[in-house]
């Protein structure tokens, strides 16, 4: 946003100025627009719903590997863990998405459980459902109100 000298006193005001000041008020109406799609809205277990403008969000893409090329029993689970690089104001949401690395059938039936949530670790298993050798990875998107 541009920066408006002051006129020094008794100074003519003329039509380019009063452009300046206009175009000015114009950009700062339009930075601060109260429009609904410039916020994100995380629903937190303790404090409800809390809102922040976008740009004050937090949103990581984590990865985590589970496993890399064991060989895994039916029904059996392998627990992981995620640190979060900073810590979150309250517990963000989190989607976890396996991945079958290894191209395996073993890999191909597994079920992700997330067991806990914080301000600055996710915990959650993988169970494998069909016995065989895996390659299995997460995929975690984490939304968040940072400190």
């Amino acid at each position: 946003m541009a920066i408006l000298p002051l006129p020094e006193r008794g100074q003519p005001l003329d039509v380019t100025y009063l452009y300046q000041i206009v175009k000015a008020l114009n950009e700062l109406s339009t930075q601060a627009s109260t429009s609904i799609y410039k916020y994100v809205t995380v629903d937190t277990p303790n404090a409800g719903k809390q809102s922040v403008k976008t740009s004050e969000a937090r949103i990581i893409g984590g990865y985590v590997q589970v496993t890399s090329g064991s060989t895994q029993t039916a029904g059996s689970s392998q627990s992981f863990s995620y640190s979060l690089p900073s810590e979150f104001k309250f517990p963000p949401v989190v989607t976890a998405t396996p991945i079958n690395i290894g191209n395996t059938d073993a890999g191909k039936d597994v079920t992700v459980t997330l067991l806990s949530i914080s301000t600055s670790k996710i915990e959650g298993t993988v169970k494998f459902n069909v016995g065989g050798d895996t390659t299995v990875g997460v995929n975690l998107l984490i939304v968040g109100i940072p400190n």
